[in-house]
């Protein structure tokens, strides 16, 4: 959403933006580009103001981009805008293979010509966008989303086929919905858009993040405790909810509010023949693959086996050894597939944190082991949990930040 507002010549207002690193650096990169950022009122209010009325360069700052994998869903906006992008190849988390293929065809097939370069994408549209028909290789999250706003802008009808449907490929397309776009079949796996000539500026409530609910759902399980988490937008939970189920995790939804009940007995339900239970991850609406990890730490502490089968990438599972050296007893069978064998009982370790949801993962193991934890590289927990050590102090954590020593 904060790449989309590119589209717009007005001013676009937020509310309850979060306050986390990639949101940083995204609003970094767009200052840069030429936006009036307006973040007076974030802090205390979580409102942000953008006004892209001129963007002074095709050219995000690839020092900034190479920080996080958003920088990506610059693409589709900026031709849109410009007619052109010279992008610098994204950072993100160290998690596997993440190809890129899906946005080229999309945004080639809306009328993009482009060339992969050894650290660049350059991205052309001398001739303007134009409506297709595109049925995508991949359901891919950000793949879908340069599709969505390229296609806003577009001369004609774009239908996308196998489009992504997360809640938050839904919520991007709600808002520019707002601001004049016409979308329609949000929310399936066929998106119709019929390009408008401007998009208007306007306001937007930013959802609750599933994926952060799903984690304080981990939380309470692995700890123990009883937990309310406000605003948890349940419709998206459901899956999230089923498979914590199999680790003998229950949840109840309080209308827009979901409460876990403390001092459940974590088990492991096998199948309706008593075979081994599992726990995998797909395209939504599955098991969302950034739950993974949290998933599989709670298994940890739950009675008996259960297969973690990480279908979508193929390097998340390699933080598991760090479990391992807390006392967990997991089997790393292949890049995709982790038996995990409970409950064990963990020790305080010294660790890093290699991505945000492993590092996440690791935060909820440390507070349920015995002892001592600390964790280092904790700015990959900062770049998607807001004020992390603050909200879980406020719950009883024993946790605090310290400096690193030069």
């Amino acid at each position: 959403m904060l790449a989309a507002c590119l589209l717009s010549e007005e001013t676009i207002t937020f509310h309850n933006m979060p306050q986390i690193g990639d949101v940083h650096t995204m609003l970094a990169i767009l200052d840069d580009l030429g936006v009036t950022v307006n973040t007076d009122r974030w802090r205390g209010e979580g409102v942000v103001s953008l006004t892209a009325a001129e963007i002074r360069k095709s050219e995000p700052d690839p020092t900034l981009a190479r920080k996080i994998r958003a920088s990506l869903v610059l693409m589709g906006p900026m031709l849109a805008r410009l007619g052109q992008v010279k992008m610098g190849h994204p950072g993100g988390d160290p998690i596997g293979s993440r190809p890129v293929d899906t946005h080229f065809q999309a945004l080639g097939a809306l009328g993009a010509a482009w060339e992969v370069g050894r650290t660049t994408y350059t991205l052309s549209a001398a001739q303007g966008l134009h409506g297709a028909d595109i049925f995508l290789v991949q359901a891919s999250v950000t793949g879908t989303e340069n599709a969505i706003m390229a296609a806003v802008l577009a001369a004609g009808r774009t239908t996308i086929l196998n489009a992504a449907s997360e809640p938050h490929v839904q919520e991007l397309c709600h808002f520019l919905n707002k601001l004049g776009a016409q979308i329609t079949g949000v929310g399936s796996n066929q998106l119709t858009i019929d390009g408008v000539a401007r998009l208007s500026g306007g306001e937007h409530t930013i959802e609750s993040d599933y994926i952060e609910v799903g984690s304080y759902i981990g939380l309470a399980a692995i700890t123990g405790s009883e937990l309310l988490i406000k605003d948890a937008v349940p419709q998206h939970m459901r899956m999230t909810r089923l498979m914590f189920e199999r680790l003998g995790v229950r949840s109840e939804v309080r209308g827009g509010d979901l409460f876990v009940p403390g001092g459940q007995q974590l088990r492991v339900s096998y199948d309706v023949h008593g075979g081994v239970a599992y726990i995998d991850d797909a395209p939504w609406p599955g098991f969302p693959a950034d739950v993974m990890s949290i998933a599989l730490t709670v298994a940890t502490q739950a009675e008996g086996t259960i297969l973690i089968f990480e279908k979508m990438f193929d390097a998340r599972l390699f933080f598991v050894d760090k479990l391992n050296s807390m006392g967990a007893r997991i089997i790393l069978c292949d890049p995709h597939r982790a038996v995990v064998i409970g409950p064990a009982r963990l020790h305080g370790e010294e660790l890093s944190s290699p991505d945000i949801r492993a590092g996440m993962a690791l935060l909820l193991a440390a507070l349920s082991a015995e002892g001592t934890s600390t964790i280092f590289n904790v700015q990959q927990i900062d770049r998607g949990y807001e004020r992390i050590e603050e909200r879980l102090q406020a719950l009883g954590a024993r946790i605090e930040r310290q400096p690193v020593a030069d």
